[in-house]
C-alpha cells in the first residue's frame, strides 16, 4: 500500500512539473476551450513531408493565451449556427520549420509532394512565399484553421494506402478535410489556394469569406496566400524550439 503511495505521489509531482513545462504566456488550446476541433497535420502523416515533423511529439495545439481567449470568442459566436472551428496547425516549433527547409531542398519531387503542390517545385515554395525561413507559427502568434459544419458528415478520415487527386481536385476526390470545402485542401500551395481566388466555386468563396469576417472581428488577419492561415499583427517577434508535448492528464 505504502508502494503504491509513493508512485502516485510520484507521479502527481512528473504531472505537474510537465504541466508547467509550457514557456510562460503558453497555453494548451484544450485547457481553455475542449470544444475546438483539433487537426494537428503536422503530428501525423496527412502532410506535405508525408510523416510527422520534428517538434511534433503531441497532436496539440499550442498558442499564446491571449490567443486561446480570441478563438474561445470565436468558437462561442459560430456555436449557435452549428459550426466550430478546426485547427491543423498553431505554434510550431522553429525546428520543424527547419525540417521543412530541408525537404524543399532535399532535390526529390515525388508523387506525395504533388499531391499538396501541383503547380510548383517545392524548392520553389520559400521562394514564393507560400513557406517562411522564419515562421510566425513560432511565435505562438499565428494559426492555421478552417470551420466545420457539425451538422455534416464529417466522418471520412485520411487512409495513409489510399491515392487521392490534387489539393486543387473537388472535395469528394482529394483526400478528406472533415470540414466545410473551402475551394482547396489544407497546405495546398497553389493560386486556388489564395484567399481571394476566383477560379473556385462560389460556395467555396462564401465560406472563406465567413471565416475571414470572424476571425477578424476578434483581430486576427488573414494571409493573402493561404485561406486557412491567419495571425495578430503587430505582436510575437521571438521565435522559440520547445516541443510539443503530450498535455498532462
Amino acid at each position: 500500500m505504502k508502494a503504491r503511495l509513493v508512485a502516485f505521489l510520484m507521479a502527481a509531482s512528473i504531472s505537474q512539473t510537465f504541466a508547467q513545462s509550457l514557456p510562460a504566456g503558453f497555453v494548451d488550446l484544450r485547457d481553455v476551450d475542449p470544444s475546438i476541433i483539433q487537426d494537428i497535420r503536422y503530428a501525423g502523416s496527412n502532410n506535405f513531408l508525408g510523416h510527422p515533423l520534428s517538434g511534433y511529439d503531441a497532436a496539440e495545439c499550442v498558442v499564446k493565451r491571449d490567443v486561446a481567449e480570441r478563438l474561445k470568442r470565436i468558437q462561442k459566436e459560430l456555436a449557435p449556427q452549428n459550426l466550430s472551428l478546426k485547427m491543423f496547425d498553431c505554434y510550431r516549433p522553429a525546428r520543424a520549420v527547419a525540417a521543412m527547409w530541408a525537404w524543399a531542398h532535399d532535390g526529390k519531387e515525388t508523387a506525395a509532394d504533388r499531391r499538396f503542390s501541383p503547380a510548383f517545385a517545392k524548392k520553389d515554395l520559400f521562394r514564393l512565399g507560400y513557406i517562411a525561413t522564419h515562421s510566425r507559427h513560432s511565435t505562438g502568434w499565428a494559426l492555421d484553421l478552417t470551420l466545420v459544419d457539425l451538422k455534416a458528415d464529417n466522418s471520412k478520415s485520411f487512409d495513409p494506402q489510399k491515392t487521392y487527386a490534387d489539393c486543387t481536385a473537388p472535395a469528394d476526390a482529394r483526400a478528406p478535410e472533415g470540414s466545410v470545402d473551402m475551394g482547396t485542401g489544407y497546405d495546398c500551395t497553389d493560386l486556388k489556394a489564395h484567399t481571394a481566388a476566383t477560379t473556385i466555386t462560389p460556395e467555396a468563396r462564401r465560406w472563406r469569406a465567413r471565416l475571414v469576417a470572424v476571425m477578424a472581428r476578434q483581430g486576427f488577419v488573414n494571409y493573402f496566400r493561404e485561406w486557412w492561415h491567419f495571425s495578430l499583427p503587430g505582436v510575437g517577434h521571438v521565435a522559440y524550439d520547445f516541443p510539443i508535448a503530450p498535455r498532462a492528464r
